[in-house]
């Protein structure tokens, strides 16, 4: 829902991206379309577990939806549902499809079997899923290497905490939420040996209640730094109200105040437009895409006026070093018991990374048991 106040139209005018698409909640909160509607256009939808009124993961898909509107103009018509269950994911791709759409954008990695059983229900129709790993003739998978914006958010919380505690606020202890909390430790470590991340788990990608006993958990056990992999800036909202820092996740959330010291966001658009365009002239192909800071699909957001010149210098200085191409999963990195699991000089390669499942060390987390 929208927060008290804010109607969507005001909410996207004011993001500066209103009037390029429409929204529909199937019984779950009002339906406004603004789609444009044109002869032989590519019809695109697209479906949110949340809204883009979150100010996070949903904010930027949506965005990436109206990038290809933006870039398309007449040629495409856009659709969005938002507050999708997972257990309604299927009906609803189901319920796009039959209705013509040629390009289906599955947003969330719980709608992962529902875009499988959907694509094959309607082999013309075409479905990109993102942070999935499920491919078919005619679903393709994307996610982008947020673990080398994480490194460089660690590197910001490293150099700015005093009391040597960074606090995570994480959502499930899945590959890629692991994979992203160990770079950002690592990015600590490699400014400030002595400090350490601690992990509260909410099991929830949406829940500003939980994310908020999470944040003030974090904030007792003695953090100065609050970190995220939520949906909303409820983490960001308790840093500031106790005038500690945080970094911002998913989206820019500068909003919030000084305190958020940077963000590291999504940037979809150039993404989803491409595949837009294969559809539109006949080449798609299936693909898993894992793009990365030289493609531009993420990004570091606008530094905090708190952090210092040199700071931000040395993190523009490990940001060419990734853009060139090197990894900040690489060894010698030992787990949290000690023991070495990559050699030095050894990077991870992309499959090691998308199966993580443990810690670096300094990361005080537990995983549950498999």
């Amino acid at each position: 829902m929208a927060k008290k106040g804010v109607s969507r139209r005001d909410f996207l005018k004011s993001s500066a991206m209103g009037g390029v698409g429409a929204v529909l909640a199937y019984g779950l909160s009002p339906t406004w379309v603004v789609a444009a509607k044109a002869d032989k256009t590519l019809r695109v939808a697209e479906i949110l577990v949340g809204t883009p009124e979150d100010k996070g993961w949903n904010f930027e898909q949506f965005r990436g939806l109206q990038y290809i509107k933006e870039q398309l103009g007449d040629k495409v018509e856009t659709f969005s549902v938002e507050n999708v269950a997972e257990v309604d994911a299927e009906r609803v791709m189901r319920d796009l499809a039959s209705q013509g759409y040629d390009l289906i954008l599955s947003t969330s990695f719980g709608f992962m079997d529902a875009t499988v059983a959907a694509a094959a229900a309607f082999p013309e129709t075409k479905f990109v899923h993102n942070s999935g790993y499920k491919t078919a003739k005619n679903l393709s998978t994307v996610f982008a290497k947020m673990q080398e914006v994480r490194y460089l958010t660690g590197l910001v919380a490293g150099k700015m905490t005093k009391t040597n505690i960074i606090g995570c606020a994480a959502s499930f202890p899945l590959p890629l939420v692991i994979l992203e909390l160990n770079a950002f430790a690592l990015g600590v470590q490699a400014v400030n040996p002595g400090a350490v991340v601690k992990v509260v788990w909410t099991q929830t990608w949406f829940d500003p209640p939980k994310e908020r006993e999470a944040a003030e958990a974090l904030v007792t056990a003695g953090a100065d730094v609050l970190c995220k992999y939520q949906d909303s800036p409820t983490v960001e909202q308790v840093a500031e109200e106790h005038g500690i820092y945080s970094i911002g996740f998913h989206s820019d959330t500068s909003f919030v105040g000084k305190s958020v010291l940077t963000s590291a966001r999504w940037h979809w658009g150039p993404v989803y437009e491409r595949i837009a365009e294969s559809v539109r002239d006949g080449t798609f192909a299936s693909e898993s895409y894992w793009g990365g800071m030289k493609d531009g699909v993420v990004e570091l957001g606008p530094y905090s006026p708190l952090v210092p010149k040199d700071v931000q210098d040395l993190v523009g200085k490990w940001q060419q070093k990734i853009v060139a191409g090197w990894n900040p999963m690489t060894g010698p990195l030992s787990d949290q018991a000690g023991k070495l699991r990559v050699k030095d000089g050894v990077s991870m390669t992309d499959q090691d990374m998308q199966a993580i499942d443990w810690f670096v060390k300094g990361v005080e987390a537990t995983l549950p048991k498999k």
